[in-house]
């Protein structure tokens, strides 16, 4: 489990990263001369300019990657056990062994909740996933839009 938290961790701050330098990524040689100030102002409006047509903003997906990377919690398996343990020493009670039914219940509960717990982490990986490659897909077309601004305004862009 710890494993797994901390890989999921250590891709949602590479992606966070990538979002907060991806207009220090591209690369633009001022072809036409341009000074470092209006250098400076030419990528400010790209940006502004790739927001616009794309709809995408780099901070603002930073932002909603850092909200989401906490993971719901999840029932760990001593709930599990404490309610099959619960229904197990009522049915033991009734067949005349409380404490057989309850270990009987609080082994089935366990297993149960274990189940469950990992259902729910495969679930949330493959979640987060599916938003990695969704937030990778738009920072591309935002890139793309920026790229676009800086070649119209007289830059050789990588």
């Amino acid at each position: 489990m710890k494993l797994k938290c901390r890989t999921l961790l250590s891709l949602g701050l590479a992606l966070s990263i990538g979002a907060a330098e991806l207009q220090a990524a591209v690369v633009a040689y001022p072809t036409n001369g341009q000074s470092e100030k209006q250098q400076s102002t030419d990528k400010a409006a790209c940006g502004q300019w790739a927001t616009d047509q794309t709809g995408i903003s780099p901070e603002k997906l930073l932002q909603q990657q850092q909200a989401g990377q906490v993971p719901p919690p999840t029932a760990g398996p001593g709930r599990g056990a404490a309610g099959g343990a619960a229904v197990g020493a009522v049915g033991g009670a009734i067949g005349g062994d409380a404490g057989k039914g309850a270990a009987i219940g609080a082994g089935a509960g366990a297993v149960g909740g274990g189940v469950r717990r990992r259902k729910q982490e495969k679930a949330a990986q493959e979640q987060q996933q599916a938003g990695q490659a969704q937030t990778q897909q738009q920072l591309a077309s935002y890139e793309k839009a920026q790229k676009t601004c800086l070649k119209g305004k007289g830059y050789t862009v990588d």
